[in-house]
């Protein structure tokens, strides 16, 4: 009994196989052509609605928390400086060019000037207005002779806060010794 079981189970199999191939067959023969090959999907074009331009910040404004009367307020955030009049007025604002490492938010003095001489980066800058020393990194605003105010050695720790020379020209005017100077982020 166990040889007519075996093949009949033989039999079965052998007809399933069958079955499965003459499927396969049909299904293939009534398949689309474009059937086994990559599909390229194009999604819809997206139409969202754009959002309204960001109002860039008004660079004569200056900055909550900057305190009041004659004094030179820095943003470490926007790499700012505001030289802002007794009237509490902006006098004269622009960008800066950071060094390394910022210095700590607060009011301080300006602490000693010097006309000219060679940066701790080794650049030779004018108009040099320093205001504090912090861990051992002495901060303050400079210009570079040559005009540059180019990214620092980020392997340094550098306070040296670069502008241009016209700005470190009209910075060497406003900030003469003990001027306030407001350090905000």
């Amino acid at each position: 009994m166990a040889r007519s079981s075996s093949g009949f189970v033989a039999g079965l199999t052998a007809a399933a196989v069958a079955a499965v191939g003459f499927l396969a067959y049909q299904a293939s023969a009534h398949a689309p052509d474009s059937l086994g090959k990559p599909q390229v999907k194009t999604s819809p074009k997206a139409t969202a609605s754009k959002k309204p331009p960001v109002a860039e910040k008004d660079p004569a404004v200056l900055p909550g928390g900057s305190g009041t009367g004659e004094r030179v307020v820095y943003s470490v955030g926007d790499d700012r400086v505001w030289l802002v009049g007794a009237d509490n007025k902006v006098q004269r604002t622009f960008k800066v060019t950071p060094g390394t490492v910022d210095p700590l938010p607060g009011t301080y003095a300006v602490t000693s000037r010097n006309p000219a001489r060679p940066g701790s980066d080794g650049v030779q800058v004018e108009h040099i207005v320093l205001f504090t020393t912090q861990h051992g990194v002495v901060f303050g605003f400079s210009a570079a002779v040559d005009g540059s105010t180019a990214a620092p050695d980020a392997s340094k720790k550098l306070g040296g806060i670069r502008e241009s020379r016209a700005d470190g020209a009209a910075m060497w005017e406003f900030a003469t010794p003990q001027q306030k100077v407001v350090v905000v982020r």
